[in-house]
């Protein structure tokens, strides 16, 4: 399958979905509307929404269609996302003032609202997972599985955990293991979620949840150089964010500590060892999850 192809398809697919979900939520001059516009605001942006998709694409390697109930579990990711970005962006965090070509949340809407808004999508996020549950028939303890596998993905020891090393490391000089446990977690515990999220919703067993797993994890790290490389070398135009944050901040990154040459090798590796875990597994039959590897590593936003 081409992977272009698949990621326009797809990505106009989550948008689609993505509108509906926002249209549940209360309108201008409705109670509670004024924070679902901030919400809204943010999630609307636009995105890569590579989350989602690898939630679809995970789901269909293990064998279950891309049906409304999947787009449910996957939308949840994007929302827990946005939430992510949201915080990421505050004055307390990284006071950054766009995110996907536009202000940020927090410049459009002021810093409480903003506050507000993250957390209401990651609580967004959570019913948009039991929705998907509920509707796909999984049983108790398969939906309990899903909530604590993504819950401890963001908490302290995932996204947020990681968020917390990545501030107390700024400007200081840190080693190896801290900026891979910081990414790991930062980054990579939201992506490794996302591929083995789709599993779940396919009730996939331990062999192709571990191999998604392994293939989520490399996946991330891949995406964190990457991310890291354009910092430097992308153009703010195109990233849709400010080209050179992170080293005006003095944030460990992979081109600080390993250079250049040797962050594009690591990040090749870790493709590489994601694409093998799911040969070693046979999934991926049709490519796609490979595919989106391939994209990971050569994409320039």
């Amino acid at each position: 399958m081409d992977i272009g192809v698949y990621l326009k398809e797809r990505k106009e697919a989550v948008e689609r979905h993505l509108a509906r979900i926002v249209s549940r939520w209360p309108g201008p001059g409705a109670p509670g509307g004024e924070l679902a516009g901030a919400m809204a605001y943010s999630l609307e942006a636009g995105g890569k929404r590579l989350r989602p998709i690898l939630v679809l694409a995970a789901c269909r390697a293990c064998g279950r269609d891309e049906v409304e109930a999947v787009y449910n579990g996957a939308c949840a990711l994007e929302l827990l996302h946005t939430y992510t970005l949201i915080h990421d962006d505050l004055p307390v965090m990284d006071d950054d003032d766009f995110r996907r070509g536009l202000p940020t949340c927090h410049r459009k809407f002021g810093e409480r609202r903003a506050l507000l808004a993250g957390v209401g999508l990651l609580c967004a996020a959570f019913e948009e997972l039991g929705r998907s549950a509920g509707e796909l028939r999984l049983s108790r303890k398969e939906a309990g599985e899903v909530l604590e596998e993504v819950a401890a993905a963001l908490g302290g020891g995932g996204v947020v955990g990681g968020q917390l090393v990545d501030l107390e490391s700024e400007r200081k000089e840190i080693g190896r293991d801290t900026l891979n446990y910081i990414h790991s977690h930062k980054t990579g515990a939201l992506l490794r979620v996302s591929c083995t999220l789709g599993g779940r919703l396919a009730r996939a067993d331990r062999k192709k949840l571990a191999a998604l797993a392994e293939y989520g994890e490399q996946l991330g790290l891949a995406f964190q150089i990457v991310d890291d490389l354009l910092d430097v070398e992308g153009d703010s135009r195109v990233l849709g964010k400010t080209a050179g944050a992170d080293q005006a901040r003095g944030k460990a990154t992979f081109p600080a500590l390993y250079g250049l040459v040797e962050s594009r090798k690591l990040a090749a590796g870790a493709v590489e060892k994601s694409i093998a875990a799911l040969e070693r597994a046979r999934l991926d039959g049709e490519g796609i999850l490979g595919g989106l590897a391939g994209f990971v590593l050569t994409r320039n936003y």
